[in-house]
């Protein structure tokens, strides 16, 4: 229900640093899809695990399109919409890198 992801790579500046750490939680989607303005983490095929902020979510909760905060971020603008099953969980805090 809880996993600690470190951030890894600039596409979410400046919210998110590489070395940063978040805490990822499911329980907020147990029952109900993420909302825009979300904070999400996901699976991705050819990608692998990303954080990125929801943009979009379709009627029926079932495509959801995610943005970085970065013009040439790899996010929903260059592999569409994700899938409900593909997301690990909502950012619920935020831990910045050490040092």
């Amino acid at each position: 229900m809880l996993r600690l992801l470190r951030v890894s790579g600039n596409s979410m500046l400046p919210m998110y640093e590489d070395g940063d750490f978040v805490l990822v939680s499911k329980i907020p989607y147990l029952f109900d899809p993420a909302k825009e303005g979300d904070v999400i983490a996901f699976r991705h095929a050819a990608y692998g695990t990303m954080i990125k902020k929801v943009k979009i979510v379709s009627p029926h909760g079932d495509e959801i399109y995610v943005t970085g905060t970065q013009e040439n971020s790899v996010d929903s603008r260059r592999f569409g919409p994700i899938t409900r099953p593909d997301v690990l969980g909502r950012v619920i805090w935020h831990i910045t890198r050490p040092g």
